[in-house]
This record gives structure tokens, sequence and C-alpha cells, in this order.
């Protein structure tokens, strides 16, 4: 970032700053609900940001050091087969969506099909070890909801992989216009730097947009709506679908919020934590800058009903 950049933007800060000050503006920013609304949105940004990290330090790592030929061969030649293989590799990933996002952008363009990059984007947060070890401390004595976190997660993200893989479309996916991959004349730790910071510094931005909607509604939308939702079977499910999505909770802490919603059921809950580490507001903004508006509003729609209507019955199967 250029010096005079960095200058004006602390100068226009310091400004605003200053003009909140001396107006009557400091009493509104004293309210409970704005202080509310700011630890929420400042929580959920610090949460999350060390897996950014983590997922576009791989990124990075993958684009300037792994050979193209590599992913080549890990998967199978045939992308209808490729798509449950990458699925499956999502628990190789200890990071949440917000690192499974530049990640997946970057094996596209090291080659992988987007049809297996877009199922490891939605297992991986689901998935890995860290998750459904968080999930069985949530749940005590409850292994079912474990495995039917994971049967459904994996059902969900395979399913979207073939549905791309068969009804996609290249020009809905956008992704950012610049060489990938080791350039002759360039140093590889050269590339993986300017590869890590264009990652971090793209998707930073859309993740703080996400945090701050995740806090919005967690301050408008009373406690006592929960209490509503929570008599009725079917409401209860599509409540906490709707409720996994804007509270954009990272999958490793998600089966803790889960748990403390007693008075909805199992299923509803196992709804609640397969929908929300594939369709969130902080990760559809995070696909957004990543693939374009146009791919994160289609594949986020799509995932969001696939996910209920899987983790539903799965649900009334297991649990």
């Amino acid at each position: 970032m250029p010096a005079s950049v960095l200058v004006a933007g602390v100068l226009s800060a310091l400004l605003l700053l200053s003009l909140v000050l001396a107006s009557d503006a400091v009493a509104w920013l004293r309210h409970p609900g704005f202080l509310a609304w700011q630890t929420i949105a400042v929580a959920v940004t610090v949460q999350a940001v060390p897996f950014l990290l983590l997922g576009t330090l791989v990124s990075g790592a993958v684009n300037a050091f792994v050979p193209a030929r590599v992913f080549q061969r890990a998967l199978p030649r045939r992308p209808a087969l490729a798509v449950p293989v990458a699925s499956a590799a999502g628990v190789l990933l200890p990071g949440c969506e917000c690192a499974s996002v530049p990640v997946a952008g970057s094996l596209i363009r090291r080659g992988v099909t987007p049809a297996a990059a877009f199922a490891f984007l939605l297992s991986a947060p689901a998935v890995n070890p860290i998750v459904l070890v968080s999930t069985a401390v949530a749940f005590p004595g409850s292994p079912e909801m474990v495995l039917a976190r994971l049967l459904a997660s994996l059902v969900v993200s395979a399913l979207m992989g073939w549905l791309w893989l068969r009804w996609g479309r290249e020009k809905w996916l956008r992704l950012p216009g610049r060489e990938r991959g080791h350039q002759p004349g360039h140093g590889r730790w050269e590339e993986f730097r300017r590869s890590f910071q264009h990652d971090f510094l793209h998707a930073g931005g859309f993740l703080v947009l996400g945090a701050m909607a995740a806090a919005t509604f967690n301050v408008l939308v009373p406690r006592s709506v929960l209490d509503t939702f929570a008599s009725s079977p079917w409401l209860s499910v599509l409540f906490l679908a709707l409720l996994a999505i804007v509270l954009a909770v990272c999958s490793e802490a998600d089966a803790f919020v889960a748990a403390s919603l007693t008075g909805f059921s199992p299923t509803a809950r196992l709804v609640f934590m397969v929908v929300g580490p594939m369709v969130d507001v902080k990760l559809i903004a995070l696909q957004a800058g990543t693939f374009g508006r146009g791919f994160a509003l289609r594949f986020s729609s799509v995932t969001a009903v696939l996910a209920i209507a899987v983790a539903s019955l799965v649900g009334w199967w297991l649990l």
C-alpha cells in the first residue's frame, strides 16, 4: 500500500473521529445497543481472522510452492469421481469457512475442477477433526449427533459439487485476473508474499462486512422470538437455519451455540450446525469477493436449501 494512501486514510479517520467527538453523536455511540453491536461485530471478526489467516497462508503456499501436477495426480481424472474425493479431503484442513474460500480459489487456479474445489470448500469447515471434537464435547454422551453432522455435511458437499458439475456455468464464476503459480524470474517466496497479501486484504474486507451484518441481526432480533419459533418442529428448523446464516459463528464454536438452544429439537440444532459452516453472511461476502456476486447468490441459495433438506432427513433418521 503506498505511503500517501496510508497517510490519507489515517488523517481521514482522525478527522472523522474529531467531528464525532465534537457533536452530540458521542452520546449515540455510548448507547447500549450500539455498544452491543460493536462488541458482537468485533468478536465475530476476531474469532474468524485467525482462520482466514490460515486459509490465505495455505492458499499462498499452494500457489507458490505446489506444482499443478500434484493436484492432477491426487484427484481422479473424471470430475464426477473427483467431487466425493475432494469432499472427503475436507478432513485435512483444520479451519473454518474463512479459510476454505481462499484455498478453494487457489485450487481452481491450479487446475482443479471447480466442482471438486466447491465440494472441498463446503466440507472442510464442517468435517475437520477440530469441529468434530468440539461437537462431541458440546453434546456429551451423544455420538449420534457427531455422526449425523459428519454424514449430512459430506452428503451436502458432494451433492453441491455434482450439481455444479451438471448445471454450473463458467460465466457465473469470476476469479481475479492475475497470474498465479510460479513464474520464471520470480522468487517463490516473493510470489508467496504477494499472493498471501492480496488474498488476505481482499477477503478481510468482506469478512468485516459479514461480521457487521451478523451483529445487526443479533441486536435487532429480541430473544422472545426464539421461544416463539421453538414450539413448531418445522418452523424451528427453518428459524435455526436462518439463525445460523446471520449469526455467522465459526464452525469450531457453533456446536456450543447449538447445544445452548435447549428449547429446540435435536434435528433443528443439527440443521443449525450443517447450514452455518456452508452458508452464513460472512461466507457469502467472502465468496462474493473471491468468485463474484452472481456466483455467491446462486451457490449460497442452492446450498442453503439442500443443507436444510439433507440435515432434516439425517436428523429424522439418526436423532
